[in-house]
């Protein structure tokens, strides 16, 4: 069979099917179940090509997009075992490249069974590169490497944290989430726990926000740190009490306003630096560069189209990009994979950091003591 007799095309909603029997041919386990199916062919932040041979369905290959980063994951890919051994794969990794490529990403990643040479063979000669593991990660309990390749171009200055990568528990924890990795990259002898991240968020709350649970304040964070044995920098771009932009309660507000007060009394008490300003993103590298791990508040509506605030670990940069290590993956395909160093475009991440009306902008910086 000559590789002129296959065909690549996006998906179609006829092809569901097809998919499905697919799926059950080339997979004992971790297979994707029709809903999902369904979900990816309806569309979203992905790439869905599958070659064909003589009208019949061969391969597919799934590639998605996280929103608001310059990160696509080769989510699925899988060729039908009768036409196996005819460069079906190779050629559908290629064009899911060219696809994400395309729509503006920078990396593709990817997980595969550490026992599956083939794969791993082909994914190599590819140009993508081990950069971990997963233990435990397939439903046969087999272990996955973790690759990825660089498919938009330019000179690689990366520079990354060892920082561990923790999913908050709750809707309303990201900042102490964030704040217990930044803890534990900085000191092997911090022990996350459930029990403290509520803790640090009692600590931390606004007690209200714009509606459900209080947020986290930079303050808090920074004053939580401290009480861990910490340093903690805290840079804030406005004086006036934060987050009460789309609080209406009058009686909320002030709340939100005497919450404010005492931690700008309690920073005074324990000394703790506030830089009253826009934190610059040479800053942030600079703290990396020095071993601290900076935790930024960023605005999730272009991440999923929520406007909430939302807190992150900085874990690296690049020439390019900032990476975070962002507690809350919680899309329908994300895995905890999916929160690690998801890179943001220098020009993304300038817009991204901020939140509400009032362009908040503010971050802590956590170091060693």
């Amino acid at each position: 069979m000559n590789d002129s007799s296959v065909r690549l095309r996006e998906v179609e909603n006829d092809d569901l099917e097809e998919l499905i029997t697919l799926e059950e041919s080339a997979f004992n386990t971790d297979r994707l179940s029709r809903r999902s199916f369904r979900h990816w062919i309806s569309g979203g932040k992905r790439a869905f090509l599958v070659a064909t041979v003589d009208a019949k369905l061969a391969g597919y290959i799934l590639v998605i997009y996280h929103r608001g980063t310059r990160l696509a994951r080769l989510y699925s890919i899988a060729t039908d075992p009768r036409f196996r051994g005819r460069g079906i794969a190779r050629r559908l990794v290629e064009a899911g490249e060219r696809a994400a490529s395309d729509s503006g990403r920078f990396i593709m990643r990817l997980e595969v069974a550490t026992d599956n040479r083939p794969a791993i063979a082909l994914y190599e000669t590819l140009g993508y590169q081990t950069f971990g593991s997963y233990r435990d990660y397939y439903d046969d309990h087999g272990d996955a490497a973790r690759m990825q390749k660089r498919i938009h171009h330019y000179r690689v200055l990366e520079k990354h944290a060892d920082v561990p990568w923790i999913r908050q528990t709750t809707a309303f924890t990201c900042g102490p989430a964030a704040l217990m990795m930044a803890m534990r990259a900085i000191s092997a002898d911090y022990t996350p726990s459930l029990h403290e991240e509520l803790q640090i968020w009692r600590e931390a709350t606004t007690i209200f926000m714009t509606s459900g649970h209080g947020g986290c304040h930079p303050l808090g964070l920074a004053l939580a740190a401290r009480q861990r044995g910490f340093q903690a920098e805290t840079w804030i771009n406005q004086r006036q009490a934060l987050f009460v932009d789309g609080v209406r309660d009058t009686n909320k507000k002030r709340v939100i306003g005497l919450v404010h007060e005492d931690y700008l009394q309690q920073t005074e008490k324990q000394g703790i630096e506030v830089q009253y300003g826009d934190i610059a993103q040479e800053t942030l590298i600079q703290a990396l560069d020095h071993g601290a791990i900076p935790v930024v508040l960023i605005s999730t509506w272009r991440l999923d189209g929520r406007k909430a605030p939302h807190w992150v670990t900085v874990s690296g940069y690049d020439s390019d990009c900032l990476y975070v290590h962002d507690p809350d993956p919680e899309e329908i395909s994300q895995t905890p994979l999916d929160g690690q160093f998801l890179p943001i475009a220098r020009e993304d991440f300038a817009r991204i950091s901020c939140f509400g009306q009032s362009r908040l902008r503010t971050a802590v910086i956590v170091s060693g003591s």
